[in-house]
């Protein structure tokens, strides 16, 4: 079996409490966009030992750390805690979706790999109960669960639907090569409710009006940090986007687009997509 993880952006995405667990409640509207992995399963041969319940091998863009601790190994060892009969697999990930870019790659693998999991071993979770496993992996992976366009609280995992049409427009993807730490881009935030909500902004107003009104709380510490990813977003509303941000904690910038853009030759070096929203 096989399924195609999909990138995300956030369009605005606003820091408003400290929680005393230590996590941050967010705000912010997820958009799954058309740039994915792949992963497939398929069950493991009797030849391997009884002791292995999964085996990983990665193959496009290189993911650093021990492919043990993989999101979906992870994802799939927390199943087997609740069902210890669970059939032992074979996965294969390739990588499209840039790493520690804030597209949620890894989220949405990890997610991906639940969803498989539930169809192929018929385990017959429903989508909540799916949601609230994903929430335990990482805030950004239960909107992979439900994978459409949608409006978060909490850590990410309180979703409401929204019915948002970018259908017409073209996706710039920039992806500069700096690793942003998550952890220090919290840490530099001083969290507030913003004077208007992320959802009322994106809803209510067309996007060529987003630019003055929508806004990614983390870009003030990264930009100060990182200046060659706020360059990019400068870079990018001078070659005509209608609307610029930076994904999650970056670091890649997205550029909402008319028409066609040379990526490449304006940004050179970076990884770079133009797609196709519908």
């Amino acid at each position: 079996m096989i399924l195609f993880p999909q990138a995300k952006i956030n369009l605005g995405l606003n820091v408003v409490a400290k929680r005393a667990d230590g996590y941050h409640d967010l705000e912010t509207v997820f958009f799954p966009v058309p740039l994915c992995d792949a992963l497939e399963v398929q069950p493991m041969d009797g030849k391997f030992p009884s002791s292995t319940g999964c085996d990983l091998k990665v193959t496009g863009i290189s993911v650093e750390g021990d492919e043990q601790k993989n999101l979906v190994v992870k994802a799939y060892n927390m199943l087997k805690q609740d069902f210890p009969d669970l059939a032992r697999v074979h996965i294969h990930l390739h990588k499209v979706i840039p790493t520690q870019a804030g597209m949620g790659g890894g989220s949405s693998d990890c997610a991906s790999m639940l969803l498989l999991m539930n169809e192929l071993a018929q385990l017959g979770l429903t989508q909540q109960q799916l949601i609230d496993r994903a929430a335990r992996l990482g805030a950004d992976c239960p909107i992979f669960i439900i994978n459409r366009p949608a409006y978060a609280e909490g850590i990410g995992e309180r979703l409401q639907p929204v019915d948002l049409d970018l259908s017409g427009w073209l996706l710039a993807v920039v992806r500069p090569n700096i690793s942003v730490s998550t952890k220090e881009a919290f840490s530099l935030i001083t969290p507030k409710r913003p004077s208007r909500n992320c959802r009322d902004i994106v809803m209510s107003l067309p996007v060529e009006e987003w630019r003055d009104v929508l806004e990614n709380d983390f870009e003030q510490s990264v930009f100060a940090i990182h200046p060659e990813i706020g360059q990019i977003k400068s870079r990018l509303y001078e070659l005509g986007a209608a609307y610029s941000a930076m994904s999650g904690s970056g670091s890649a910038v997205f550029g909402l687009f008319r028409q066609p853009v040379d990526l490449q030759s304006h940004f050179p070096g970076m990884f770079t997509r133009l797609l196709e929203l519908s």
